[in-house]
């Protein structure tokens, strides 16, 4: 009957126990990203791609791998990773039991009643080990070592957020440099050839087919285009200081290749919903987030429950250091016992309601990185299409603007229709749509790069 009794009541506390903590189920995240990818049918996501195939300029590559094995950042998030893998380890330990050791040596004076009038001073020596073991019948111990886990996992995945930003910078650094290097290509051919055309102006006016204020237009236009290089240099110093940052190395020149030389990635898509939850760190970070808060409300809740405790003890202990070690003084206990929380002055429940708390906070954080995250891949896919639509009318632009140019210049040379305000006016557009094709082409690569960090690109 006794035994009956017994199983019954671990079978109920069992099954109460089942029903203290709550299985973690991972959100769906497809409806987050049906406006963006419902489309898309391409089983390889962008973001699979590694960044070493994915930007095929050996310079860029060599600062990639330089900032990820430099960066302050990546190093920062490394350690957190290690102080959380610390955390992890020692919650697995946690079902072991506790053991301790001790050793000690206590001189006393005994007063009167103490030692019966007859020992006036005792020494005693001890030497013993201890043990405690808490039972997790409750899941606590469970609960406390999937959210440590989560909290490792989330520092690994936030290492990879910090990767991906990082290629990301590097990669849009990179890239401005070679567009600030091709306008300042433009720039110092324009200068060039108005600095021609100051000569010829003058030729001109000494056979008297222009005047002196043709002249002195061609000499401002050559003026104008010559004050606008030093700005240019300037935001290629500032440009190239920033790429050193991120490389963490002093500021100062960075060798670069061209514009011209650069391949633009094929076969971009977006990938499936399923796949950018996958990819993407920062959504990790988040659901990792809401995981940690998830388990650590099923901690809070087993400490309404009792706790069942054992705790042995044994050793030697004795009045006489010749005895110390033998059979006379050798001693040990053992003990179990269940502590059932009864008034705590509100701890346990103000506990549950702030763990409650931030995991509804970790929910709503986490669904509105995932809206961001659409909105993010949404706006790099429409940024490309519109940079590949202003490229190819740019074309058009400037093959129209060239003939402008060569016919205001025939113009000027054969017929009295026209003066040089004609000429430079054709010019200033030519010089402008050229430096703004530069400026389309680097958006095309901003807005490919854009989408590659939206992905969850360059972690690998």
């Amino acid at each position: 009957m006794k035994h009956t009794f017994f199983w019954i009541a671990v079978a109920g506390w069992a099954i109460v126990s089942c029903k203290v903590t709550e299985p973690y189920r991972r959100p769906d995240a497809t409806a987050s990203y049906r406006a963006v990818s419902a489309d898309t049918t391409d089983a390889l996501s962008l973001a699979t791609r590694p960044w070493r195939s994915f930007f095929t300029d050996t310079l860029l590559q060599r600062y990639i791998d330089q900032g990820i094995r430099e960066n302050p950042d990546m190093k920062i998030a490394v350690e957190r990773m290690q102080a959380a893998s610390a955390t992890a380890r020692q919650t697995r330990l946690a079902f072991f039991p506790e053991v301790n050791s001790s050793l000690s040596l206590k001189q006393s004076r005994l007063a009167f009643p103490q030692g019966f009038g007859l020992v006036t001073s005792a020494t005693q020596y001890d030497a013993g080990l201890s043990m405690a073991w808490e039972a997790d019948i409750w899941g606590k111990l469970r609960s406390n070592r999937r959210a440590a886990l989560a909290a490792w996992l989330g520092t690994a995945a936030a290492r990879q957020a910090v990767q991906s930003r990082l290629v990301a910078d590097i990669a849009g650094l990179y890239y401005q440099l070679l567009a600030l290097d091709s306008q300042r290509e433009i720039l110092e051919k324009t200068i060039e050839n108005r600095a021609k055309d100051v000569g010829s102006m003058k030729d001109l006016m000494a056979s008297g087919q222009v005047t002196g204020a043709d002249v002195a237009q061609s000499e401002a236009g050559y003026a104008a285009a010559v004050v606008a290089l030093p700005d240019l240099k300037r935001q290629v110093r500032e440009a190239e200081n920033a790429l050193c940052l991120l490389l963490a190395q002093p500021a100062g020149p960075v060798v670069r290749g061209s514009l011209k030389e650069q391949a633009m990635p094929e076969g971009l898509s977006a990938g499936l919903p399923a796949q950018l939850l996958q990819n993407r760190p920062d959504v990790q970070v988040a659901e990792l987030s809401f995981r940690n808060a998830f388990e650590l409300t099923n901690v809070a809740r087993t400490a309404f429950y009792p706790s069942l405790t054992l705790t042995a003890g044994g050793g030697f202990s004795s009045f006489d250091f010749a005895q110390w070690f033998t059979s006379g003084g050798l001693f040990a206990n053992v003990l179990g016992g269940l502590t059932q929380p009864v008034f705590k002055r509100g701890e346990n429940r103000a506990r549950l309601a702030v763990v409650t708390a931030r995991r509804q906070e970790a929910w709503w954080q986490f669904t509105q990185v995932l809206r961001t995250a659409g909105n993010e891949v949404s706006d790099a896919l429409y940024a490309l299409e519109s940079a590949k639509e202003k490229y190819a009318g740019r074309e058009q632009q400037l093959t129209a603007l060239s003939r402008a140019v060569e016919f205001n210049k025939e113009l000027l040379r054969y017929s009295s229709a026209t003066n040089y305000t004609d000429v430079l006016l054709s010019e200033q557009q030519l010089l402008a749509a050229q430096l703004s094709r530069t400026g389309d082409r680097l958006q095309q690569w901003q807005a490919i790069i854009s989408l590659y960090r939206a992905l969850g690109g360059g972690t690998h």
